[in-house]
């Protein structure tokens, strides 16, 4: 005899434990949003502070508080900001500097190829006031930097701060303030897309120019000499050079490269910078490959001037289309700084040496590692 109530206690008891089963279920879903959602709400809380007070990130303030803004910036450093104009063989010549307070002497810093052979060559300040070069009183094309004296009362100088570029990172905003095209005053805003580039100019006799921001911020012609601002309107860099054609990419000479010459600059002394006496290509793989070397990086030794501990290029093969001369040391290392490229050597030269310094200089020589010292030289 089959006992019909048995089996509808079983069925029901399924039930319930399936009802129990969801119940559980969407209780701990209840329980998993609100602990989400009080996450979520501290850290909005958290990022509400964050902008409501001072942003210290390796002792440097991106947000001072929550009126801090571009326009708060432009007033506080425009006055500091002069169009430099000057004749040239064939022409004239227009550039932008900016007014530093260098141990109580008031001085305009721009580039040097702003006023490089240039004659007549005036300042104008915001308001209109235009007051002749008195004197450059130092230059250096290898750092495309320039140090003028000028003839204007006390009342005009508006001297703007320089602090350590060191304390870029990638990503951190930039501001450039200048006179593209004669256009003063001009604001553009960008970020540092990278460090310690290389680049060559031509009033550096085809010498690199040693660790120098690149920056999105847009740098027309007129804007060279102007200042490279963080978000404090504080100067980390000058601005140099522009790539024709390129969209959004420009350079900066670092601060830190300012504050480092500037006293030699400005008694009128020449700064000397360190040369390895070499010169050569960055490695890659193919390189590598025709070398039948594992070491895709370093710098590639080509040809050597007076450092017989170098051995330059030994033949020339063909890679890619192009006649690649070979054979070379490869430099990988300069004391204990690994050397990846002409950005590595050339920064590692101009940051962390001088002219007559002897160095330890790793190479890679026909697959064995040597340990040689070198002598540094001076441009």
């Amino acid at each position: 005899m089959i006992n019909t109530p048995q089996y509808g206690t079983r069925r029901l008891s399924g039930a319930v434990l399936v009802l129990i089963i969801v119940a559980s279920l969407f209780a701990g879903s209840i329980i998993g949003y609100a602990v989400t959602y009080q996450n979520f709400v501290n850290k909005l809380n958290i990022l509400q502070n964050q902008l409501s007070n001072p942003i210290i990130h390796q002792n440097v303030t991106y947000i001072s508080d929550v009126n801090t803004s571009l326009s708060d910036v432009y007033r506080q450093v425009s006055q500091s900001i002069v169009i430099i104009e000057g004749q040239v063989s064939g022409g004239s010549v227009q550039g932008s500097g900016f007014i530093y307070n260098f141990t109580g002497n008031m001085v305009v810093i721009t580039n040097y190829h702003v006023v490089e052979g240039a004659t007549d060559v005036s300042v104008t300040f915001t308001d209109g006031n235009a007051y002749p070069l008195t004197k450059i009183l130092g230059y250096d094309a290898y750092s495309d930097l320039a140090v003028l004296q000028i003839s204007a009362p006390a009342s005009e100088y508006k001297p703007i701060q320089i602090i350590s570029s060191s304390t870029l990172h990638v990503g951190d905003p930039v501001i450039a303030i200048g006179g593209p095209y004669g256009l003063a005053g001009s604001m553009t805003l960008g970020i540092v897309s990278a460090l310690h580039r290389t680049i060559t100019e031509s009033m550096a006799g085809g010498y690199p120019i040693a660790d120098v921001i690149q920056t999105s911020t847009q740098i027309n012609p007129g804007n060279s000499g102007g200042p490279l601002l963080n978000e404090l309107g504080s100067v980390v860099g000058i601005t140099t050079a522009i790539v024709s054609n390129a969209q959004g990419l420009g350079f900066a000479v670092p601060s830190d490269t300012i504050l480092r010459e500037i006293p030699t600059l400005y008694s009128g002394g020449t700064y000397k910078h360190s040369v390895l006496g070499a010169t050569g290509v960055d490695m890659t793989y193919d390189i590598a490959q025709a070398m039948n070397t594992n070491v895709t990086y370093g710098w590639l030794i080509v040809t050597t001037t007076g450092q017989p501990a170098l051995q330059g290029s030994t033949k020339t093969t063909t890679i890619n289309g192009q006649n690649i001369q070979i054979g070379g040391d490869i430099i990988i290392m300069i004391n204990q700084a690994r050397i990846r490229n002409l950005n590595d050597l050339s920064t590692y030269l101009e940051t962390q040496t001088r002219p007559s310094q002897t160095i330890n200089v790793t190479v890679i020589r026909n697959s064995q590692k040597l340990l040689l010292q070198l002598t540094l030289g001076s441009r």
